[in-house]
């Protein structure tokens, strides 16, 4: 049987050694109101949108859980959940500080493993960069998968929607993350990537009109 489409993001966490230090960083930097939750974590939140959990953890990478029909493990990173989308192509805009796209990068595996697994199909399979759609109820691009040279680690880039990115960037060296992608265009819009201060990297993705900027108006 198929493995039923998974249609957008249910959950975003991040582990880090002082999860305090560091969702203050990305709370400063994107506006969130924090939530203290049992165990030394923390929740922050976009208005009534959770954006992100940060736990205590030195695992570097972001783990991405998908919203599904039930619950399932498909890597280290990668999992599914019960329950309706958070955020992603059939979920309101972006706010400021919300996460606004996923992308996958130099993945071990190929396509096939990804789009069998959460049952979406790839666009361009043989270029460096290309599209997962989400097939039902009509093809929409859920996450990107990259590959590629520059200094980013294997695993799931996280982008966070913000209204400036010249601004952004700014607050963020301000509070000691550096730059590791500087500002550009590329098919997903005006984009830059960042390390915080836990060496955690993030792209940020300036005034998405949608799920995945510029790949929502194309759909």
């Amino acid at each position: 049987m198929p493995t039923p489409t998974t249609r957008g993001l249910r959950r975003l966490e991040l582990s880090a050694s002082r999860p305090e230090s560091a969702m203050n960083f990305y709370a400063e930097l994107f506006g969130w109101v924090v939530i203290a939750e049992p165990g030394d974590a923390y929740s922050g939140w976009a208005g009534d949108r959770l954006a992100t959990r940060i736990t205590p953890g030195e695992d570097p990478t972001w783990r991405v859980t998908f919203a599904a029909k039930q619950p399932r493990v498909i890597d280290a990173h990668t999992d599914t959940d019960a329950g309706r989308p958070l955020h992603g192509p059939w979920a309101p805009p972006p706010r400021p500080g919300e996460p606004c796209w996923v992308e996958l990068v130099n993945p071990v595996e190929d396509d096939a493993h990804w789009t069998a697994e959460l049952g979406w199909t790839s666009r361009t399979p043989d270029e460096d960069f290309t599209l997962y759609d989400s097939i039902t109820p009509q093809p929409r691009a859920v996450t990107g998968r990259l590959r590629t040279d520059q200094a980013l680690p294997s695993g799931w880039l996280t982008y966070f929607a913000v209204p400036d990115l010249a601004a952004a960037l700014a607050t963020a060296n301000g509070l000691g993350a550096s730059t590791v992608a500087e500002p550009r265009r590329v098919p997903t819009g005006h984009v830059a990537a960042i390390a915080g201060p836990d060496e955690r990297i993030c792209a940020l993705l300036e005034n998405p009109a949608g799920w995945g900027g510029e790949h929502h108006r194309v759909d």
